[in-house]
């Protein structure tokens, strides 16, 4: 395979990549002309470590113009320590350092390419370039880094820029040299010719440079001061990247740990955690003991977003409220008109009158509620299990509050109590009797959507992950899926949503989202505690008497959080929703789930 010689450049440190020109038609040091318009390459080539084939270092990709061939190549990074990691790293500090200047081509002359001119040298006018080669033989001098720039304009370069390319062009110049000289004999008529080019070339660099100095040092005195105008500059920070949840759960630890470590939260906040999650220690600092994240004029507008929001896509995502697509939004103890009933629509015949039909409307306005949960943990757990307590601390809240919502928004014993809870969505929702046919109740559901001129458009199902374990596995006779799309986590069948919940227990669900309509204050208010008495009962009594058992924080060394969210919703009409009582769907395959099989014997052919 034959060779021919080029000058490269450094276009970039950072992403390791650089150009220059790969080829040029004057006569090289091998007395051959490589003309660029008959070279054909692929569109991107290896980059090789002296022409040894078994050592690549990169790739390489190249555009062919009248005027030479130039080239742009990348060596990549390598973390892994070993033989490559070595190769790619001592070839890009050569390139960096100026050892190695010169790039080389390989090529194979095609058929009808090789044209021997009178005087012995050889004229290559069509040919394959196969790889492209970092080697120590300098270029020719009209290959040098002036020709690349002629090939490669960009835009503007700053001084600093231009003084970065020049010295590294400088070095390149006097490497050429030096490989002259070392070769351990006099200069011929070419190489004498050669080395003078690099000699005056540095002469003329080290003279611009001189200029680019002397410039830089000029703008410099004639800068003026920036004077900030309007808004002052914005602050810009750096932090490390925690996982959802783990700043509202530092937030928390912040207010527990003080209390033991007498110290205000802000500073063990910053003590703690100040290089990874500062906004922890400002959000600190903006809340007020006697404020709530829901007073619109006092404590809320001062509480960091970045907290809140930080746990709350967290929580949403556990609930089955954060799984529907499509429910009404709409805000707290706002009027909203609501349609409740659609019209009656009827085949009309030639001549005959139409039906009058009427539509029913309503004001329905969502007031404010509020659910709550109490988390206790010790202090030994939130002191010493770094960071793991971080972690139980978020996770216990979202378990938690993620349990009571699903709970409350679909259990159909749950009933509206005015200024403390919503009815459940199911609450006073029509209901059928689940059947051991699957299909049979989905249709039916559907069908009282559309009896009831409700759109089935997006319909969602809310069932328990056994029963929709049961629909995954059935299947026809010929083996696929009866219900494909569905597993243990819910899914979609035929442009229906299924969503999975353990709280629905035997209860299959079938609303349509539109229908409901969900409040949401977006924001949670911690509280944490370690000298209050609680009552150690999911169903605490109310008033609390003589004979309620408290337990003392303070006596067990144990830290109570209690965290509260404004939420609540409203079903819109009485059929909006409807579901199935003691579901508990078998699970058969072959005949017994082919709706065309009865009693196990087919039907196909009668």
């Amino acid at each position: 395979m034959d060779r021919a010689y080029a000058l490269l450049e450094v276009k970039s440190v950072a992403r390791r990549t650089f150009s220059g020109i790969a080829s040029t038609p004057e006569l090289d040091r091998q007395g051959d002309s490589y003309d660029p318009a008959g070279a054909t390459f692929r569109s991107s080539l290896p980059l090789l470590w002296h022409h040894d084939p078994k050592q690549p270092i990169g790739t390489v990709t190249l555009v062919a113009t009248k005027d030479g061939i130039s080239f742009e190549a990348t060596i990549p990074e390598v973390d892994e320590p070993g033989p490559l990691k070595t190769r790619v790293d001592e070839a890009w500090q050569s390139i960096k350092a100026g050892v190695i200047t010169g790039v080389s081509i390989g090529y194979r002359i095609l058929e009808g390419g090789l044209e021997r001119l009178k005087n012995g040298t050889r004229r290559i006018t069509k040919s394959e370039i196969c790889e492209l080669s970092l080697v120590t033989i300098p270029a020719n001098a009209s290959a040098s880094i002036l020709t690349v720039k002629s090939l490669a304009k960009g835009p503007a370069m700053t001084i600093q820029e231009q003084t970065t390319m020049f010295q590294q062009e400088r070095a390149g110049a006097v490497a050429a040299m030096g490989v002259l000289v070392a070769k351990g004999d006099t200069l011929n008529t070419a190489e004498s010719a050669d080395y003078e080019t690099q000699k005056a070339r540095v002469a003329e660099i080290d003279l611009h440079l001189s200029r680019l100095a002397e410039q830089e040092q000029l703008l410099m005195k004639s800068a003026k001061p920036l004077t900030a105008t309007g808004s002052p500059f914005a602050h810009v920070s750096v932090s490390e990247n925690v996982e959802p949840g783990i700043k509202f759960a530092r937030y928390v630890l912040a207010s527990i740990g003080c209390k033991y470590m007498n110290t205000d939260a802000v500073t063990y906040a910053q003590n703690r955690w100040g290089h990874s999650t500062p906004e922890v220690a400002l959000a600190l600092k903006a809340a007020v003991a006697a404020g709530t994240t829901t007073d619109a004029t006092w404590a809320k507008p001062l509480v960091n977003p970045a907290i809140t929001t930080d746990f709350l896509p967290l929580l949403r995502a556990a609930t089955i409220i954060g799984k529907i697509a499509g429910l009404r939004k709409v805000p707290f103890n706002v009027n909203v008109p609501a349609q409740t009933a659609g019209g009656v629509v009827a085949w009309v015949g030639e001549l005959k009158p139409k039906p009058v039909t009427a539509m029913a409307f309503a004001m329905e306005n969502l007031p404010f509620n509020k659910v709550a949960a109490i988390v206790v943990l010790s202090q030994e757990l939130v002191r010493f299990s770094n960071p793991s307590a971080e972690a139980v601390v978020r996770d216990s809240l979202v378990k938690d509050i993620a349990a009571y919502l699903d709970a409350q928004f679909i259990n159909p014993a749950v009933a509206a109590v005015a200024g403390v809870n919503p009815a459940s969505i199911t609450n006073g929702a029509p209901t059928a009797a689940a059947t051991t046919n699957p299909l049979a109740d989905i249709l039916g559901l559907i069908n009282h959507f559309a009896t009831n001129n409700i759109p089935v458009d997006g319909l969602t199902f809310i069932l328990s992950p056994s029963n929709a374990l049961a629909l995954s596995f059935r299947t026809n006779l010929d083996g696929s899926p009866e219900f494909p799309g569905i597993g243990i986590n819910g899914g979609t069948y035929k442009g229906l949503q299924f969503i999975t919940s353990n709280t629905v227990t035997t209860n299959v669900i079938a609303l349509q989202p539109q229908y409901i309509m969900l409040a949401d204050d977006g924001g949670v208010t911690i509280d944490a505690s370690t000298e209050a008495s609680l009552q150690m009962d999911s169903a605490p009594t109310s008033p609390i008497v003589d004979t309620t058992v408290l337990v003392s924080m303070f006596q067990m060394n144990a830290v109570a959080l209690r965290a509260e969210r404004y939420i609540t919703w409203k079903r819109i009409g009485t059929n909006s929703v409807k579901y199935l009582t003691a579901t508990a769907w078998p699970s058969p395959t072959g005949a017994m789930s082919d709706p065309l099989t009865a009693n196990g014997k087919t039907k196909r052919g009668e």
